[in-house]
Parts: C-alpha cells; structure tokens; sequence
C-alpha cells in the first residue's frame, strides 16, 4: 500500500484540497499549468478593469489561439485537437480569472467552430476553422431568441429560399462576442425545419447591438441581433445541420465547458477568501483562526464530477443527462463557495478589488445560460423516468 510521503501544507491543500492532482497525466497537468500563468499575467491583473467598465479587448481572441485553447477539442489542419479533460482543466483556469473570458473561449470554440467541424462542408472547414482556430476570424452562435430562450423548437427567425439564395428574417437575443464577429452562425427556421447558416456579419440587413445594461458577465459581450432580409448564397448553409440535433450539438459541448469552469471560479473564490481571513486581524488575532471562519472555507468537491465526465467524453461514452448533472451541481455549488467567501471578506467583498462577489453575480449567467436549473433538471428526470415532462 502506497503511505503519503508528507502530510501538507495549507497552501497546497487549498491548492488541491482532495488530490485531483493525482489523478492526471503529467501532459495533463502540463497544459493547466501553462493556461494558469497565462491567466495570472494577462488577464488577473487587468479583470478588474475590465469588468467596470464592461470592456473585452479584440486582441484577446488572438491571444487565446497562440494559448492553443480555441476549439481545443477539435482536430484537423491547424486544429489544436487536445482532449476533453485537457480543455476542461484549461477552461477551469480561464473561468478562475474570469466567467466571461472563458464564456469567450467558448463561444469562438465550442460554439461556432463546432458548428462548421460537425455540421459543415470541407469547403467551409477549411475557409474559417484555421483562422478561427487562430483568433483571426471570430465567430458568433445565433440561437436564443427574445421570446425562445429554454425552447429553441419555437424559434420564429425564418430562411426562405429564393432561386438559389437564402433570404434570413429575424431576431437573436443574448448573443456572445456578435459584435465584434466576423461570421455569425444563426440557426433558422425552414420550409424543411431548423438550419444552420453561415452568415458574413457585414452582410447587409445584419445588426448586431451590445446589451450594455448587464449586472454580470461585464468582460465579455452579448448582443442583440436583428435579420432583415439578409441575402446568403446556396453554400452558406452547413450542409449536414438538419434539426435540433446541430445546435445541441454544440450546446452539449459548452455544457461540458461550464462543469469545468465553475470549479475554477469556486476554486478562485475560496483562495481569496483564505488568503484574506490569514491576514486580516480582529480581536488581536487572524479571522482564519476562527471557528466561523473557518466553517465558511467550504471545498468544492465538483472537479471530481467534472474530472469523470471529461474522462468518459475522451472515451466517447458521456451522455446528455450526464452533462446536465454536472452543469446542475457544479454551477450551483460554485455559486455556494463564491457567496460564503464573499461574507469572510466583509465589507471589502464588495469592492473590485477582491474576486468572489465578481464570481457570484458572473455565475448567475452561467446558470440561465446553456440550460437553467429547471431545464437541466427535467433532462436528468426524464433520463431517470423515460417520460419527458418539458410540456
């Protein structure tokens, strides 16, 4: 039987507190360590700043494809093609920075390039996933509409043909990155049901207008889109995208994203607040040697869910309900771990200056977005029952 050679520190147990360390490959741990110290010098210094004043910088998309963390999952020419648990430890250290950077990651990756990987034609692969793959083409994933968030089926955004064309009509809600896009993917119905269309942002008719009212997710960017009559060629439409099947298709692999990368936010959380309650004094002594205190340093043990998914999608056996399991628990029990670390630093929590209360008002839009609580939880009942119970 193998003893552990030390018993360890405080500062390695907040590191790993149950020893998910342990269980990855040394490329593994190879490429968090890499994705961490980008974090720590490009992003942790300027989030603060950029949060205020609901700033994403442009020049951020070239920086995560030198990172290799755009479309991480896929493979093929000038694809990073890295496995799930390794985009799944990338995406926990770029949400530890940020929610709305790593919704970025996701949006330009498990979004819009997973759309054209899955979906489109070797022409259309080869013309956006390399640059996209890069950074240097940013794309958008149109799907939730103003009145069809939770039930995509009754999207009311309508593409008619026209000789050859394809003539798109409608509106798109909450739309990440879309005004800074270079292509939007927008789904839309047709006379033979829901299809997926590549659409040039500069095409005339298309829209894109920042939400800047937002109390969340302020680093990042999400639109209103409007469709009036935006022409598209016969080959704009990813030609093997028929259904709800292509954009779930992509949504399922955003999910994943998320079981991740709320780990990362409640891991961020939980460090700031223990290195605070070491330092601040009270009654002659640290409040990290308080009973109360100490009782709010609550470890989030969802990495070892998040780790055992991203280990059966490698093996190509995870399954939808599996996803929302994790999407459910995690998002909720980051957005626990993000609060009780808020209350440890007092009234100094709510300033910028320290990151839990960010993380907790940023993972309020992570739980609405890909799938709310209630919708996760009827995909794991109907799962568990056979007998979906959506209507």
């Amino acid at each position: 039987m193998l003893v552990p050679t030390h018993s360890p520190t405080p500062d390695e147990v907040a590191a790993d507190p149950i020893g998910v360390d342990h269980m990855l490959s040394a490329d593994e741990r190879a490429v968090r360590d890499r994705v961490r110290a980008f974090v720590d010098t490009e992003l942790r210094p300027n989030i603060a700043e950029w949060y205020e004043n609901a700033h994403l910088p442009r020049e951020l998309l070239p920086a995560f494809g030198e990172l290799g963390v755009l479309g991480m999952m896929l493979s093929g020419d000038g694809l990073p093609g890295r496995s799930a648990v390794e985009y799944g430890l990338a995406a926990a250290e770029l949400e530890a920075g940020d929610s709305g950077l790593r919704t970025v990651v996701s949006v330009q990756g498990s979004l819009a390039m997973t759309a054209i990987h899955s979906f489109g034609s070797e022409e259309q692969k080869a013309q956006y996933l390399p640059g996209m793959a890069a950074g240097h083409i940013v794309g958008c994933f149109g799907l939730t509409e103003p009145n069809a968030g939770s039930d995509p089926g009754s999207m009311t955004t309508f593409a008619r043909r026209d000789g050859d064309d394809w003539v798109l009509s409608g509106a798109k809600r909450w739309i990440g990155l879309a005004s800074i896009a270079d292509i939007a993917i927008i789904w839309a119905q047709t006379d033979d049901g829901i299809r997926g269309f590549i659409v040039p942002t500069y095409a005339p008719g298309f829209t894109a207008t920042p939400i800047t009212a937002k109390l969340s997710m302020r680093a990042s960017i999400q639109c209103d889109i409007e469709l009036d009559e935006v022409r598209l060629p016969a080959d704009a439409v990813l030609p093997e995208a028929r259904g709800l099947r292509g954009p779930f298709t992509c949504l399922n692999s955003a999910r994943y994203g998320i079981v991740w990368g709320a780990m990362g936010a409640a891991r961020d959380a939980l460090e700031t607040a223990r290195r605070y309650a070491l330092e601040r004094v009270a009654f002659e002594r640290p409040i990290a040697a308080a009973q109360l205190t100490q009782a709010k340093l609550d470890v989030a043990t969802g990495s070892l869910l998040a780790l055992q998914l991203g280990r059966l999608k490698d093996q190509g056996l995870l399954l939808p309900h599996q996803i929302s399991i994790g999407k459910l628990n995690n998002v909720r029990t980051a957005i626990r771990v993000a609060q009780s670390a808020r209350t440890i630093l007092g009234g100094n929590g709510i300033t910028a200056e320290y990151s839990p209360m960010r993380h907790v008002q940023n993972l309020e839009s992570v739980r609405t977005y890909e799938g709310t609580d209630e919708v996760h939880a009827l995909v794991i009942g109907a799962a568990l029952t056979g007998m979906p119970a959506f209507r």
